[in-house]
């Protein structure tokens, strides 16, 4: 069977002796059915200890000390190159025989049969691979604003984070979104400047935008060495040489490294020497132990510092996240992804160099947060795991502290796109693929036991009172998840006919377990099924694979958007409701203000005058607050909830007797009243991605 794998692998044609001499008729059938298979598909592994094969097996990756772990992510703007510069990494790395093209549809982490039709990102994928004695776990992110979410749980289980930009337009709008994620999750970045051979390529552009547009410090480790269609090389500032790509290599790996020489380079010496003073200057003002060192020992010369003290210092800096370091290339071209690889295991820290405070409660016990969830239509719901702490091995039973309950891992993979390897066990640090997990979502914190949790939560609540903090902090640290943003745009889907119905809910269901910013909701009027997602594209998408993978021809109504309503002018209305049920009178008069909220808020914030606060009861707070959460669902423009209000109640007099439900009805009736009465103070407005319809729409 190996010299089958290496058909399969190598793709190449077996002559009919050598079949004769090697095996039987039996093998010769397989061997016509692996040709087929070769056409149909690619692969990107192979079986370890072949011969005659330079590619690297799965089985093979190293299980290197926390130390030597990478978990880092690919994040930028669309079309920037994040998928290009993945499959340049997986190919120099030795794990794929062949550069794949986003053009042609055969990249190893656009595997789906939408983004390979589409060439654009629209599911983040995983892949495990070495490189020189480090295990690297790299994850690839859309690019699209509808996928926002997929970055966003991705970066809150990773280490590191490049960031690639396309050097002809600097930072764009999604590498916006996409940095200030990462800033929430304090991810420590590199920044890579790609395209640097497209015309109207600029080095200093592209830098200067991220220092203007994203408030960061750039480190320039690398200066390109020309721009556009003159791009060749580029030259790295810490060592001061210069890297040039052979211009007959089709593949990129043959490069060589040269030292500047006065001789040769005098004017790229001397550009290269003013840069790399300038880089050690920028680098003392961010790290003290290093301007000790350059002040004591290199003060005179900046010329002797080692390149390895200055690697040390760049490394310090960027884990405090004081600045980035830039590096730029050509990852279309195959140029500079070498060094861009070098830099990942350089500067971007280790598992154990990140500090996750909810650590020190585990005492070395599993913990493992699930981020990401597929669906596998022979293995059943595959997990994603981040490995904090602990070891997870196959068979093994854990315990879901969010939903409460205990599963067992049937098998451990290790992710490499579409293709898995099944392992024994995985250390901390690492991220792994469970089967076996039926019950476990987005989010969902794993540990080895309830009893370990429970041992966990006792030792933060008392740390917490040392400390003097709140045991629902210590809860929060417990039980991190990832953010989910409310849907911006909403539209019907109907199946084909009625007895369809239970596949279509089945379809969804498992799509919003994949995907948890795809919602879906009844509208209880109409009775229709009500498909809620982040973006037309997304649901586009949506669509699409309910057909090809369910096997479902959906109907779709007319895409709307989830428009929220807000105030812009302050406004005051005051409302008696007076109404007498059986022989018993219900009397209430209210007098109260909304005004505009500097800050987002989805509810009302709800504040009352002093003179209303002071004989106000419980049953009746709750009752004002119903009162306004419910005329807060419909706003006075379009019918949409209202959001980014505070209301203020000033005066309040309720008639001994009056049912609760009378004083709801009484604020509730004021508020839209006021409203009504002033329409020139309330905007529309699209919500950007967070706040939903509290009530999904009628359909038109």
């Amino acid at each position: 069977m190996s010299n089958l794998r290496i058909f399969a692998v190598n793709h190449k044609k077996i002559s009919s002796l050598h079949i004769n001499n090697m095996c039987s008729s039996k093998i010769r059938a397989s061997l016509k059915r692996l040709r087929l298979r070769a056409l149909l598909g690619r692969n990107y592994s192979s079986l370890p200890g072949l011969i005659g094969n330079d590619i690297k097996s799965l089985h093979s990756i190293i299980n290197p000390p926390i130390a030597k772990i990478r978990n880092i992510g690919i994040m930028a703007h669309i079309d920037a190159g994040k998928t290009t510069t993945t499959e340049r990494i997986l190919y120099y790395s030795g794990y794929t025989r062949s550069l794949g093209d986003v053009d042609d549809g055969d990249t190893v982490t656009d595997f789906m049969a939408q983004e390979r039709e589409r060439g654009i990102t629209i599911q983040s994928a995983a892949v495990t691979f070495d490189w020189k004695g480090y295990r690297i776990n790299l994850i690839d992110t859309p690019g699209h604003v509808d996928f926002t979410l997929e970055v966003e749980r991705c970066l809150r289980v990773l280490d590191g984070a490049v960031a690639v930009f396309d050097a002809s337009a600097g930072v764009e709008a999604q590498t916006l979104t996409v940095w200030r994620q990462a800033d929430k999750h304090k991810i420590p970045r590199i920044c890579f400047l790609n395209k640097m051979d497209k015309i109207g390529a600029s080095f200093n552009y592209a830098v200067e935008s991220i220092r203007e547009k994203l408030k960061a410090k750039p480190l320039l480790l690398q200066l390109p060495i020309g721009e556009g269609k003159t791009f060749k090389g580029v030259v790295d500032v810490v060592s001061k040489e210069k890297l040039l790509w052979n211009p007959n290599s089709d593949d990129g790996k043959d490069f060589e490294r040269k030292p500047l020489l006065e001789m040769s380079d005098p004017e790229l010496l001397k550009e290269i020497t003013e840069a790399r003073n300038a880089l050690i200057e920028q680098v003392a003002d961010l790290d003290d132990e290093f301007a000790d060192l350059v002040l004591g020992e290199f003060s005179e010369n900046f010329d002797l510092l080692p390149a390895e003290k200055l690697q040390t210092a760049v490394h310090r800096v960027t884990l405090a996240q004081t600045a980035v370091p830039v590096l730029c290339g050509s990852a279309l071209k195959n140029k500079g992804v070498q060094p861009l690889l070098d830099a990942i295991t350089m500067y971007l820290p280790s598992p154990e160099e990140r500090n996750y405070e909810f650590l020190q409660w585990y005492k070395g016990d599993l913990c493992a947060l699930a981020f990401k969830v597929l669906h596998d239509k022979q293995r059943g719901p595959l997990v994603f795991l981040r490995i904090y702490s602990g070891v997870i091995k196959r068979q093994l039973a854990i315990h879901n502290i969010n939903g409460n309950c205990t599963e067992r891992i049937s098998r451990l993979l290790l992710p490499f796109a579409d293709q898995h390897v099944e392992i024994p066990s995985l250390t901390a640090g690492n991220i792994a693929l469970t089967v076996g997990l039926k019950n476990t979502a987005t989010g969902d914190t794993i540990v080895s036991s309830k009893s370990s949790a429970l041992a966990a939560c006792r030792r933060a609540e008392r740390e917490g009172e040392k400390k003097h903090r709140q045991n629902n902090e210590a809860e929060r640290l417990l039980l991190a998840g990832v953010e989910i943003p409310e849907p911006v745009f909403f539209c019907t889907i109907e199946p084909p006919s009625v007895a369809k119905q239970p596949d279509l809910d089945h379809a969804l269901k498992c799509l919003q377990r994949e995907d948890p910013s795809l919602k879906v909701k009844l509208d209880p009027d109409s009775g229709q099924t009500i498909l809620c997602g982040m973006g037309e594209l997304h649901i586009e998408i949506i669509h699409d694979r309910i057909k090809r993978e369910y096997g479902l021809e959906t109907y779709l109504g007319p895409l709307q958007v989830a428009y929220r309503e807000t105030i812009l002018n302050s406004v005051r209305a005051t409302d008696t409701l007076d109404r007498t049920l059986g022989d018993r009178r219900h009397l209430v008069t209210v007098e109260l203000e909304a005004k505009s909220l500097e800050t987002s808020s989805l509810l009302p914030v709800i504040e009352y005058a002093a003179s209303v606060a002071e004989d106000l009861s419980q049953a009746s707070r709750e009752a004002i607050e119903n009162g306004l959460h419910s005329a807060c669902l419909q706003g006075p423009l379009l019918g949409s909830p209202i959001q980014d209000v505070a209301i203020t109640l000033h005066s309040l007099v309720i008639h001994p007797g009056t049912s609760t439900a009378m004083i709801s009805a009484c604020v509730s009736r004021c508020l839209q009243k006021a409203g009504e009465v002033s329409e020139l103070a309330f905007k529309s407005k699209p919500i950007s991605g967070y706040g939903a319809r509290k009530r999904p729409p009628k359909s038109v």
